[in-house]
């Protein structure tokens, strides 16, 4: 069963069928949502996880859709293709362990969008992951574990937190990546990601979205 819609996201709702355009935008976001998310479920194992999967996948994609239709992001969308558009750096953001503790330390809270810097044997890109644990210390990411509030992952060598800048941003909502710091073609975002990356708050990215 899919998750109910609450009264807020009823009246997200009401508000986007009040023009053609946003109708045509809405039908078109989650024809792309579809279509990029049925291909990689085919290949789930587990049969019960599968249909956990299928059941809730209406849900996250309208919800997705409704977020991006009345969000603000400042970015070119691409709605055939459910992605976010900005001009690639023509090298990698760099991690600078003062200016990640200096915000991590003042502004770290449970609910905030952050930039994970990877760099792994293949290329370098800008992640966003969300946290949900803060302690005197150090913080948790979601999916990317834990970090010193200097950004310093200590579970991942290869892997940073950067202060939050809307470029640095922009280039992980766009799927951004480099390979010996040259340009390569962008990474589709998962679906999950995008669910995070409509929920930035640009206009103060020291503060979760309320």
């Amino acid at each position: 069963m899919s998750k109910p819609t609450s009264q807020s996201e009823h009246s997200q709702q009401a508000e986007i069928w009040q023009t053609d355009a946003d109708r045509a935008l809405y039908a078109q976001l989650c024809n792309a949502f579809y279509a990029r998310e049925i291909p990689r479920l085919v290949n789930e194992p587990d049969a019960a996880r599968l249909k956990r999967l299928l059941a809730s996948l209406p849900y996250y994609i309208e919800r997705l859709a409704m977020r991006i239709v009345n969000g603000d992001a400042p970015l070119q969308l691409d709605s055939q293709n459910g992605s976010w558009l900005e001009k690639q750096k023509s090298t990698p953001p760099v991690y600078n362990k003062n200016d990640s503790k200096d915000f991590y330390s003042q502004y770290a809270k449970r609910g905030l969008i952050v930039p994970v810097l990877i760099n792994d044997e293949q290329c370098t890109t800008v992640r966003i992951d969300s946290l949900d644990q803060v302690s005197d210390n150090k913080v948790h990411c979601n999916e990317l574990g834990w970090f010193d509030t200097s950004g310093e992952s200590l579970e991942n060598t290869h892997i940073q937190l950067l202060k939050p800048a809307k470029a640095v941003m922009a280039a992980a909502c766009c799927g951004h990546q480099w390979q010996f710091n040259k340009r390569i073609t962008p990474k589709r975002l998962s679906l999950r990601e995008m669910l995070l990356a409509s929920n930035i708050n640009w206009r103060n990215l020291k503060r979760p979205l309320t």
